[in-house]
Order: structure tokens, then sequence, then C-alpha cells
């Protein structure tokens, strides 16, 4: 795979041109790809933590608290029209890393910069930074202290994170709600990328240039976060 070369100019007014799609966009799922219960470890997984975490897959919850930046990689690579759906929730109980912030993810996430294109080829620090080299389609769902959520599709060059105006949303309907579950379903269907929360499309978003294979990543900092019903199937 080439590296494309974009400017930091280039790069926002190329994705300037992609149009936000209909809002009923909700693909139906097909046959299921993959699954993870979080009964059997985390075998499946590969942590990247910028400081010592805690992360337990027990009795059907994947639990995480991280004190810093951290991703955590799901191992097996996606291809095709798919929809990775989980149930998560920010844990706000009195503990020390219990900050209502950050249930981010990365999807269809590649290394340019690499032949084979594989993001696991090298392992990370978990530095929020150190994935501006990526190519891959991200949302951090109430970042930013629970203050912002945002799509965005990186072009692999480091600095450079576009953002469109309609893709930075504010309003307290989009943050996140302490301790509720909330179902996330992200999709990939050729060129038409989605982020549902709890059936809400919160983002569409087309791409002339789809990401059609690559790995997904539950992201955070900062934070305690639990996951559960992890799936990912075929778009029918």
């Amino acid at each position: 795979m080439s590296t494309p070369r974009f400017s930091r100019r280039a790069a926002v007014a190329g994705l300037a041109g992609a149009c936000l799609l209909p809002a009923p966009a909700f693909a139906r799922g097909g046959a299921r790809l993959f699954a993870d219960d979080f009964r059997h470890g985390l075998n499946r997984w590969r942590i990247e933590a910028e400081a010592p975490a805690r992360v337990t897959a027990l009795g059907g919850v994947l639990d995480l608290e991280a004190p810093a930046g951290l991703t955590l990689w799901f191992l097996p690579l996606l291809e095709g029209r798919i929809a990775i759906e989980y149930e998560a929730q920010a844990v706000s109980a009195g503990g020390a890393h219990d900050r209502v912030s950050d249930l981010n993810c990365f999807w269809m996430a590649q290394d340019p910069a690499l032949t084979s294109g594989d993001a696991l080829a090298r392992t990370r620090s978990g530095k929020f930074e150190d994935y501006d080299d990526l190519e891959t389609y991200y949302v951090g769902l109430g970042g930013n202290g629970n203050a912002t959520t945002r799509f965005r599709r990186y072009v692999g060059k480091p600095g450079v994170r576009p953002l469109l105006p309609e893709n930075d949303r504010r309003g307290a309907e989009d943050m996140l709600a302490p301790n509720r579950w909330q179902r996330i379903r992200l999709t990939a269907d050729g060129g038409r990328i989605g982020f549902f929360r709890d059936g809400r499309q919160l983002f569409a978003f087309d791409d002339p240039r789809p990401l059609t294979k690559g790995h997904f990543a539950l992201r955070t900092t900062a934070s305690h976060l639990r996951l559960r019903r992890f799936t990912v199937s075929r778009l029918a």
C-alpha cells in the first residue's frame, strides 16, 4: 500500500467534499463473523497502555480502568461490509479513575506506511498522538471530560486529524450518561460509514476513498469503562 500525500489543508479540503448521508442509513446485519462474551479472558485483544492499567474479562463483562491513554485492539482482521456492535458503560462510582469521559473507538484501521497495511504490525505506546499515522475511522464519544463527541477520518499523517464542523457535536444529548449501558453500532458499508448509539445515528459519512479492511480498537484515557456483548457481523 503506497502512502498518500496530504498537506494539512489538502486533508481537510479533501474530506470536506464528503457529505452526510440521509438519516435512514441503518444497514441490516447478516451472518455473524466474530463474537466475544468476555468469559474466556483477553486472548483476542491487545493492550497498548500509556501507564499501568487494569483490564479484565470476567462474568461476561470487559472492565477497563485506565489512568492515562489506552488502546485495546481486537486482533482479527475485519474485511468487507461489516457492522461492529457492543454495549458499553462509563462508570461513575467514586473510584480512582471513574471519570465519565472518552468512550472512543477506531475501526477499519490501517497503517499506510506498511506494504501489508497492518495496523498491528508495530506496537504503539497508548498515547493518543501515536495513532495519527493510521488511516482509520474514529469516534470520540464524550471526549474532553464529556464535553465533545466527534467523528474523524484519519488520513495517515502525524498531527493531522481532519474534523468537519458537522462532525463536532457539543449537545448534552450526544454525550455520555454515567452508569448507563448503551448500544454502540459501527458500520463500514463500502463508502457509507455510520456510527449509532442506542439506535440513533450520530454520524453518517460518505468516504470517497473507503477503508474496506482493517482493525477495531476501543480507545480511552483516564476513565473507567465496561463493555459486553461484542459482535462483528457481515452486513446483509
